[in-house]
């Protein structure tokens, strides 16, 4: 990769990089898993394959070498990233009828099957789990909506009406 590049999405220009308290204890445990566990392992067999002579053939001082190099990039992006946080507690959200970050929504594009997703921060987005980035088309169609609203999705084969069903915040 080149200097610069990173292990994960790019966050969008002056916008703050929020974050739920469960996405950045992850995050956070990630980083000191990396640095404590990961990389002094990794270390110490780079450390011993440089011991076993000719570096250029031996295959563990090689892979170990590129591991450090990954290991090292991700340490640094992780701490960007914690250093940039703006941690946002759902469970702290006084106006629970409105959708705002951290909410959990339930809504239905016209004639389809209602769907769930809760809006999360750029580095916990997951699709598969229903986690969708709070920058994201479907995030900011449903921001500041209300149970009963429709709003539109904007989609390159043009808008989609949505139904926003249900707004929950997670309690825990």
């Amino acid at each position: 990769m080149a200097d610069g590049e990173d292990d994960g999405p790019e966050l969008p220009r002056d916008l703050k990089n929020y974050m739920t308290p469960r996405g950045h204890a992850a995050m956070r445990d990630e980083l000191d898993h990396l640095f404590r566990v990961e990389r002094p392992k990794v270390v110490e067999v780079v450390s011993w394959a440089a011991g076993n002579g000719d570096r250029s053939e031996n295959g563990d001082y090689i892979y170990g070498k590129k591991r450090l190099r990954e290991i090292d990039r991700r340490i640094r992006f992780l701490r960007k990233r914690l250093e940039s946080a703006e941690v946002v507690d759902p469970t702290r959200q006084g106006n629970r009828d409105q959708v705002f970050f951290g909410a959990t929504v339930t809504y239905a594009p016209e004639d389809e099957q209602e769907k769930t997703v809760t809006i999360v921060g750029v580095d916990e987005a997951d699709l598969d789990q229903g986690k969708v980035s709070w920058v994201s088309p479907i995030a900011r169609a449903l921001l500041k909506a209300y149970e009963g609203d429709m709003v539109n999705v904007h989609t390159p084969k043009g808008p989609v009406p949505l139904e926003v069903i249900e707004i929950r915040y997670e309690t825990g």
